[in-house]
């Protein structure tokens, strides 16, 4: 795959998380919530840092879709949980994938991004209290 075409797979993560974060955050208590946010701004921040990438490229950036399918329902915090710490694996994933056809700056927000994917994640799964916390090698499948 080209360095465009990772981008574009990356936009694509992006965009479904960027929607994931708005499903969970609903059901996420207070002490939560912020973290969520959080997440969901650094999401489109990579996101429009990604769109920007690419029209540097002159490569086409594909939109988000009207809905995501989740894997579960998400009735309660603790799916919240758990499709978040899914959110930020899939996330660091699709960015680890990218990082051997990338170069220079598309390298470098790669790289950004599957570290602060690898972090929101054990953070996640540290509040879910999943145990151990941490994953070696985030974002290899």
């Amino acid at each position: 795959m080209t360095a465009a075409e990772r981008l574009a797979d990356a936009l694509r993560a992006e965009h479904a998380a960027i929607y994931a974060y708005g499903v969970l955050g609903a059901r996420l208590d207070g002490q939560t919530v912020s973290a969520a946010q959080t997440a969901e701004a650094a999401h489109r921040a990579r996101r429009d840092a990604v769109m920007v990438r690419l029209a540097a490229l002159r490569a086409p950036a594909p939109p988000a879709e009207p809905a995501y399918a989740l894997p579960a329902p998400v009735p309660d915090q603790a799916a919240a949980l758990r499709l978040m710490v899914g959110v930020e694996e899939r996330c660091a994933g699709i960015w680890r994938q990218a990082l051997p056809e990338v170069t220079g700056d598309d390298r470098q927000l790669a790289v950004d991004a599957l570290i602060d994917c690898a972090v929101r994640a054990t953070k996640a799964r540290t509040v879910a209290g999943v145990r151990p916390p941490t994953v070696p090698f985030p974002g290899r499948q």
